[in-house]
C-alpha cells in the first residue's frame, strides 16, 4: 500500500537531550561491538599481525575520509535521519530512499547480529545454556534457553530505546566507560607479559588483507549514527562534525590495539584453537581465567553499546522516511511522553527478538549481508557531497573539509575509496560473502523496491525537495 502522508507540524518532536560525554560515548560505542572479541583470531590467521594492522589502519583511513564527508554534511543539515536529508537535497527523492534504505538495512542487520552474539558470548562462560534443542538452521543448532537469552535481552534493549534518548545515552556512557577499563587492562597485560615472538607470521599476502578489509564497514559502522541523532545532541553543528571524525580515529586505535595485544599473548596456533581468541588472550596474559571472563564482560559491553546505537540509528532513519512519506506514516510518529520514534523502535526490536532463533550461524550471515548496503550508502553520500559542493557552494558549512579544490578532493577520494570497498563484495572476489548473505541482501532490496517504485517521479533535489515530495504524494492520494 502507498505510504501515508504525515502531517508533522503538530506532532511531538524529538528531544535534544545528549550532552558532550553522552555523544562521544554514542559515537565510539556504536563502532565497538562484538567483532573485536570473536573475529580477531581469524584476522591474524588470514593476514598475519602486520597485515591485520595494515588492513585495519587502511580501513580506518577510508572511514576517516568518509567521516569528513559526513561531518561537513551533518554540520550543514543537522537533522534526524542524516543521509536521508543530504540525498533529498542533493539527489532527489528516489535516490534518497535508496541511500536511506541501504544504511537502515545495515543497521538492522547489526541489531539482529548483537541479539545472536550475546547468547553466544554468554555460552562461552556458561556452556550449559545449550539446552532444549529446537531445530537446525543451515547446520547451526538452535537451543531454547540460548535463544531466549538473546530474545529477552532484545526486549530490554528495545525498552531502553523506547523510554527516551536520555535513558539510552546514560546506559551507553556507563557501558563505554567499563569497556575502556577492559581495554586498558588488555594493554597492561600485553606490556607486562606479551611477546613479539608470538606475533609471527607478520604478513601472509594480499588475499589476507582483503579478508580483513571486507569487515571494515561492519567494524566502523556507527560513526554515522551521530548524523541520525543530530536533532537530539546538545552540541553546535561544528562540534557535531568534529565528533564524527574523532570517533572514527578512536575506534581505529581500539581495533589496532586489540589486534596487537591479542597477537602478543600466545602463538597463533594456540589462538586458532580458541573459540574466543581475544578472551583467551586476556586470560593468557594474566594467567587468569577470571581475566578472560572479564574481557568477555567487555565483549558484552561492546554488544550493548553497538546494539543501543544501531537501534537509535535505524529508528531515526525509518522515522525520517516515515515523515517524508516514503514509508507508512506509522514509522514517523513520535511518542508524546518519551519523545522517541517509538513505532520504528518497536518494529526493529521485533526483528531482534526473532533473530536468536536463527542460531549461531546467523552471526556470519548478518555481518556480511548488511555491509554491502552500508558501503553503498557511504558511496552515495560522497556523491551527494560533490553534487552540493557544485550546486550550492554558498551553503553554510560550519564544519568544512576545506575550501575549493581541497574540499572537493576529499569528496573525490571518498568516492574512489568507497567504490573500491564496494568491489570487495562482488561474487568471485577473494573476499566475497556467503551465499546466504547474498540472499538476505537481495531480500532486503526486493522489499525496498516495493516502496521506491511508489515514490513519484520528478521530485529532484533542492532545499524544498521534501516538501515537494509530500505535495506530490498528497496530490496522488487526493486524485
Amino acid at each position: 500500500m502507498t505510504a501515508d502522508i504525515p502531517s508533522v507540524r503538530q506532532e511531538p518532536q524529538l528531544r535534544r537531550a545528549l550532552g558532550t560525554l553522552d555523544s562521544y560515548a554514542l559515537g565510539f560505542g556504536a563502532m565497538i561491538g562484538f567483532g573485536w572479541v570473536v573475529l580477531t583470531g581469524g584476522w591474524l590467521e588470514a593476514a598475519g599481525t602486520l597485515g591485520t594492522v595494515i588492513a585495519l589502519v587502511s580501513g580506518g583511513l577510508i572511514m576517516v575520509v568518509v567521516g569528513l564527508v559526513y561531518a561537513e554534511l551533518t554540520s550543514a543539515m543537522p537533522k534526524a535521519g542524516g543521509e536521508h536529508h543530504y540525498m533529498m537535497r542533493g539527489l532527489g527523492a528516489r535516490w534518497a530512499f535508496v541511500g536511506s534504505w541501504g544504511v537502515t538495512g545495515g543497521y538492522i542487520a547489526i541489531v539482529a547480529f548483537e541479539a545472536v552474539a550475546l547468547p553466544r558470548t554468554i555460552g562461552y562462560v556458561f556452556p550449559q545454556i545449550d539446552q532444549g534443542h529446537l531445530w537446525s538452521v543451515f547446520g547451526s543448532d538452535v537451543y531454547l534457553v540460548w535463544a531466549l537469552i538473546g530474545s529477552v535481552s532484545a526486549l530490554v534493549i528495545t525498552a531502553i530505546n523506547y523510554a527516551g534518548i536520555k535513558a539510552a545515552g546514560l546506559a551507553q556512557t556507563f557501558v563505554v566507560l567499563f569497556l575502556v577499563i577492559v581495554g586498558v587492562l588488555l594493554i597492561f597485560g600485553s606490556g607486562m607479559n606479551g611477546s613479539v615472538a608470538h606475533m609471527e607470521p607478520f604478513f601472509t599476502g594480499t588475499a589476507g588483507l582483503f579478508t580483513v578489509l571486507i569487515v571494515v564497514p561492519f567494524l566502523f559502522v556507527g560513526f554515522d549514527v551521530i548524523p541520525q541523532t543530530a536533532e537530539e545532541l546538545r552540541m553546535s553543528p561544528r562540534k557535531v562534525g568534529r565528533l564524527i571524525v574523532v570517533s572514527v580515529v578512536i575506534a581505529t586505535l581500539w581495533y589496532v590495539v586489540v589486534a596487537l595485544t591479542t597477537a602478543s599473548s600466545m602463538p597463533l596456533d594456540e589462538l586458532l584453537g580458541s573459540e574466543l581468541a581475544t578472551a583467551d588472550a586476556m586470560g593468557a596474559l594474566f594467567d587468569s581465567r577470571f581475566m578472560a571472563h572479564l574481557l568477555i564482560a567487555g565483549g558484552i559491553a561492546g554488544i550493548i553499546t553497538s546494539w543501543i546505537a544501531m537501534m537509535i540509528g535505524a529508528s531515526r532513519l525509518m522515522y525520517a522516511m516515515g515523515r517524508s512519506g516514503m514509508l507508512p506514516r506509522w514509522f514517523g510518529r513520535v511518542h508524546p511522553r518519551f519523545r522517541t520514534p517509538s513505532n520504528a523502535i518497536v518494529f526493529i526490536g521485533a526483528i531482534s527478538i526473532v533473530a536468536p532463533f536463527l542460531g549461531e550461524g546467523a552471526l556470519g550471515w548478518l555481518v556480511d549481508s548488511g555491509s554491502p548496503s552500508i558501503v553503498l550508502t557511504y558511496l552515495m553520500v560522497c556523491v551527494v557531497f560533490l553534487v552540493l559542493r557544485r550546486k550550492e557552494p554558498g551553503m553554510e558549512r560550519p564544519f568544512s573539509t576545506g575550501a575549493g579544490r581541497l574540499g572537493f578532493g576529499v569528496g573525490v577520494l571518498g568516492l574512489v575509496l568507497t567504490v573500491g570497498l564496494l568491489a570487495l563484495y562482488i561474487p568471485g572476489m577473494p573476499a566475497s560473502i556467503h551465499p546466504v548473505s547474498y540472499l538476505i541482501f537481495g531480500a532486503w532490496w526486493l522489499l525496498g523496491l516495493v516502496f521506491v517504485l511508489r515514490i513519484p517521479r520528478g521530485v529532484h533535489g533542492g532545499v524544498d525537495a521534501e516538501e515537494r515530495l509530500l505535495d506530490a504524494l498528497r496530490r496522488r492520494r487526493s486524485g
